[in-house]
């Protein structure tokens, strides 16, 4: 990734007030982009949106992904040459008590921006943002690539891959003989300072750590490509400058952005780890509460295309990324800067 390239380059991101688009949006002021946001309002009471003064770097426009008119008059008037769309309904459990909205947002809301993409003559590149979930999971050992079949049994997983067909039909239909490029990208669980989601279990665990109260995890037993959110957004990054360049067009496919094998963990060790790196803040933890909603038990993505063919590779253990994240947290409970700290975290990993 080169920090030059982002230099008064202006980018359109959708989701900006969410956990990941606030750490993208954060890192691209700092790198000097001209930044348009498009989202909802924060969905979180706290959320890294407002504790990092996020939209005091950037112009900030509150919308629905759903109102097509709203968001390609935002894309039109931000002149942006570089598109990355975050914008979705993010949780597994949140999809099964409100699934037509999961898909109205996720599917309907891919193709609203990439409608809104095909009507802004300034958009060079396009990152779509799906998860690790897309794949059709059928619980084996091994790692997923990117040329395994879609699927999803729970409706996020089934919505994220639809928005991976939307995207490669697009492609194909709509921008195959243009100068604009469109890539997908799928990345692991993501952790980091500043997430205060229901039903994650970072977040949860540091609830249940103020709240005084006992957590109770589902599947402890579980894997999952954990990665600190850095990891992830460095990729989109790195993706959309290649897409902007002259061999772009050899890049505008799907991608993995995850882990190495090596940290793939249970989640009880995520846990256990998480426990030690907040010490006396730890809360109480029981595993193996009541699940009555099916959830993935293995899930683990093959990263291999990233690192030959774009030179991406990680630099955070998951060691480290629980670190980094229990330090922020504990800076937030002290009352210090968000925005510095998390700002200071950026820095660090740049600096790796």
């Amino acid at each position: 990734m080169t920090p030059e390239f982002w230099k008064n380059k202006k980018v359109f991101v959708t989701g900006h007030t969410g956990f990941k688009g606030s750490w993208l949006c954060l890192w691209l002021q700092e790198m000097g982009a001209k930044v348009t946001g498009y989202s909802l309002p924060p969905p979180t009471n706290p959320n890294l949106f407002d504790l990092a003064s996020v939209a005091a770097g950037m112009t900030s426009i509150i919308g629905d992904i759903k109102d097509f008119a709203n968001l390609s008059n935002a894309l039109i008037s931000s002149e942006a040459s570089v598109v990355l769309h975050l914008a979705a309904q993010p949780l597994v459990r949140a999809s099964y008590a409100d699934p037509v909205d999961t898909f109205a947002t996720n599917v309907m809301g891919t193709v609203n921006l990439l409608e809104a993409v095909r009507k802004a003559p300034s958009v060079k590149a396009t990152v779509v943002v799906t998860t690790d979930k897309c794949y059709e999971n059928r619980e084996w050992v091994w790692p997923y690539r990117e040329n395994e079949p879609m699927g999803g049994h729970d409706p996020y997983s089934a919505s994220k891959g639809c928005a991976e067909l939307v995207a490669s039909s697009y492609r194909e239909s709509f921008f195959s003989k243009t100068e604009m490029m469109l890539a997908t990208a799928r990345a692991g669980n993501v952790i980091g300072g500043g997430d205060f989601a229901q039903d994650r279990l970072v977040p949860d665990f540091i609830r249940a750590a103020q709240q005084n109260s006992t957590l109770e995890i589902r599947n402890p037993a579980s894997t999952r490509p954990w990665q600190h959110v850095l990891e992830p957004l460095s990729g989109y990054l790195k993706l959309a400058e290649i897409l902007c360049s002259e061999q772009g067009n050899e890049f505008a496919e799907a991608w993995n952005f995850g882990p190495e094998p090596r940290d793939v963990w249970e989640v009880k060790k995520v846990v256990d780890n998480l426990a030690v790196h907040l010490g006396d803040l730890a809360p109480k933890v029981e595993f193996g509460a009541k699940q009555n909603l099916h959830e993935a038990n293995l899930l683990s993505l093959d990263i291999s295309k990233a690192k030959q063919k774009l030179g991406w590779v990680p630099k955070l253990g998951l060691n480290e990324a629980l670190d980094l994240t229990a330090d922020w947290y504990g800076a937030w409970i002290n009352k210090a800067n968000t925005s510095d700290v998390t700002l200071k975290q950026i820095h660090h990993w740049m600096n790796l």
